[in-house]
């Protein structure tokens, strides 16, 4: 079950405890049921209202309650930004490999692999991007994310995750947000895999809409919150709470479960959202429009019109322009560009670039059609004509310069080293001789 809107002021009690909510204040001498009061803070206390972000749990026990924390091997999760060398090339990936459940279990937080990134989690300015890959449920361990938000986009494999604000169940062509700070597991139902978009030191936040009005993009009331869920578990044998914490981790061990808040309320949650419900605007006329008419949420920067990263999706659509070069331009971009896919097929790379993979066209590197898209949209008769149908890529976009991890160059070994192949094809049709057509 869940609730719908987009950081709305929401509240929640688990129906087996009614009236778990304290009323009138937030922090009584004694709560409800005996509950604990914990604030969540999302924000700074003085913040503007319009952007200040706070929940208030009610809770068995506090979080507070756990042993130290001690250092855990990160495994491919980085913030080493110069362990290899800068690499301007157009980067393309092969679907990253799932490892196999009978060779070795693997759980969400130990398939994390950091692909690229950029920035710091200390000074609170950065993004990192991701894959995990994974192929079994997370026993009696949760995961903390105290450098900042998480994007997760799920490819192949549902996910259900449960938070300390309840449960949601995402599905591929569905994207979540676990914000800084809560606490999550996620169950999986066999080999699993999906992209994730870390950013530090901002929110998502639905994109200002300009001239288009007040409606379109992705509508507020599509997103979905849950309800909250509590269980009363003890864990005699030790629960384990990872902790993501300047780019290291860090665990401990408590004697009960976390997932123990039995009413909540605020406008700091976790949040899923369909692709599907996007209300997609595009060019009716001619000339193909700038992506950014498909961005579903932003994380700003300080700077006006700059993010530290927008998460932009290539829905299907009709295409109707006339007398257009219907796929994306060619482009060299001050921005950096990790697009995904998560079914079909891609407009402007039908082959080589497929499901489970990516590519990174990095700060001004020039990327586009491959020859095989260039002549084809180049001749075709132009009707209208439903474009991607059956298709989602999306794209990561940052205005930082990301650096490719040592994993995602070498050690992954998914690397396209053909890729640039993709161009070789293209020639020349600069024709002297043409004059303009006069009537």
């Amino acid at each position: 079950m869940y609730m719908n809107g987009f950081g709305n002021e929401f509240s929640s009690e688990d129906p087996r405890c009614p009236g778990a909510l304290p009323e009138g204040q937030n922090n009584p001498q004694v709560c409800p049921y005996g509950l604990y009061a914990e604030q969540l803070s999302g924000s700074a206390f003085t913040c503007p209202r319009s952007t200040n972000k706070r929940s208030w749990l009610y809770r068995i026990l506090p979080s507070v309650k756990h042993k130290p924390f001690t250092p855990v091997y990160c495994g491919n999760i980085t913030e080493s930004w110069n362990e290899v060398d800068p690499d301007p090339n157009q980067l393309r990936w092969l679907p990253f490999t799932i490892p196999k459940s009978l060779d070795k279990k693997v759980d969400f937080v130990s398939g994390l692999n950091t692909i690229c990134g950029a920035g710091d989690a200390k000074s609170r300015n950065g993004i990192g991007i991701h894959m995990y890959t994974c192929n079994t449920p997370m026993v009696d361990r949760c995961f903390n994310n105290s450098d900042g938000d998480f994007l997760i986009v799920p490819q192949q494999g549902g996910l259900m995750i449960t938070t300390e604000f309840g449960k949601m169940m995402v599905e591929p062509n569905e994207i979540c947000v676990i914000q800084q700070g809560m606490r999550f597991a996620v169950d999986v139902f066999g080999e699993s895999r999906g992209y994730i978009l870390e950013v530090y030191g901002a929110h998502f936040e639905l994109p200002d809409l300009g001239p288009i009005g007040a409606n379109g993009l992705a509508n507020p009331r599509d997103f979905l919150c849950p309800v909250a869920w509590y269980e009363d578990r003890t864990v005699s044998s030790g629960y384990t709470v990872i902790n993501k914490y300047q780019g290291k981790l860090f665990a401990c061990q408590q004697d009960f479960s976390p997932f123990n808040v039995v009413a909540w309320h605020g406008n700091y949650t976790p949040y899923k959202y369909n692709l599907e419900s996007f209300m997609v605007i595009n060019c009716v006329a001619f000339d193909h429009a700038d992506p950014s008419i498909f961005t579903v949420l932003t994380a700003k920067s300080t700077r006006p019109g700059v993010a530290i990263a927008d998460f932009v999706i290539f829905p299907p659509r009709w295409g109707v322009a006339e007398h257009t070069f219907r796929p994306p331009y060619y482009h060299r971009n001050c921005m950096s560009e990790f697009m995904g896919l998560i079914k079909g097929h891609y407009e402007a790379k039908e082959e080589g670039f497929l499901p489970g993979g990516g590519s990174l066209h990095s700060m001004m590197t020039p990327h586009g059609p491959d020859a095989y898209c260039f002549e084809k949209n180049s001749t075709t008769d132009l009707e209208p004509e439903k474009v991607a149908e059956g298709t989602m890529a999306f794209m990561f976009e940052s205005s930082f310069s990301m650096a490719v991890t040592k994993w995602g160059l070498e050690t992954c070994q998914r690397l396209d080293k053909t890729y640039y192949q993709c161009w070789e094809p293209l020639r020349s049709h600069f024709n002297p001789s043409w004059r303009p057509y006069r009537k």
